[in-house]
């Protein structure tokens, strides 16, 4: 990924703050037979083991993925939180002197690693009611495995296959308008808040990310 010096974000903390609340990861893979791939999984982050962390998911078994996959091999998997279109009519400056461009502002994260498969029930069971706890936690009543039938549970556990990616990089790029001038941050910045987009506007007022 292309890296200017002004996006970069090297804070595992602010890189792992991102992954939290973004959880949704295109996880980039080169199998045997398919070649090169992309799976959209909901991921947990485990940032106390190992260096940079450890991430786990769960793919279905007729999801060709896990059997591609061997032990150890190396993927990708990029974390993108809020982004919009910049257009450089939002610029005070450009009222002056006309000198700017359209642009889209984003922040995401590469998370390299290495794959090992968990074709495990137990480690199965144990994904899904984390990834069920935290995404229940705002529900006024929150779902819980127990709420199932047992059997439709059991079902629904073989049917799935977990993967685990030990993290061995963490690239962050935040491009949220740290190379403009503060009046033309803050003017793009107002104009996305009065659209909705309130998330991107945030994160471009507290650099270098704030959560919505």
């Amino acid at each position: 990924m292309y890296q200017p010096p002004h996006f970069a974000v090297t804070d595992f903390e602010t890189l792992h703050q991102l992954i939290r609340a973004y959880p949704l990861g295109a996880l980039i893979t080169h199998g045997e037979s398919s070649g090169l791939d992309a799976n959209h999984l909901p991921f947990e982050l485990d940032a106390g083991e190992g260096e940079h962390g450890v991430l786990r998911a769960h793919v279905a078994r007729n999801n060709p993925l896990w059997q591609e996959m061997n032990d150890g091999d190396e993927v990708l998997v990029i974390f993108r939180a809020a982004d919009g279109y910049i257009s450089p009519s939002w610029y005070p400056s450009k009222q002056a002197h006309h000198q700017q461009v359209p642009t889209w502002n984003y922040a995401v994260v590469h998370a390299h690693g290495r794959i090992r498969v968990r074709d495990d029930a137990r480690f199965v069971r144990r994904l899904l009611a984390t990834l069920t706890r935290t995404h229940e936690a705002g529900e006024s009543i929150p779902w819980k495995m127990a709420d199932a039938p047992r059997d439709y549970l059991e079902a629904k556990v073989a049917a799935v296959v977990g993967i685990e990616i030990e993290i061995t990089g963490l690239v962050g790029k935040f491009k949220l308008g740290q190379n403009k001038e503060a009046a033309d941050r803050l003017g793009a910045a107002n104009t996305l808040q009065e659209r909705g987009q309130t998330a991107l506007a945030e994160a471009m007022l507290s650099p270098p990310f704030s959560l919505p």
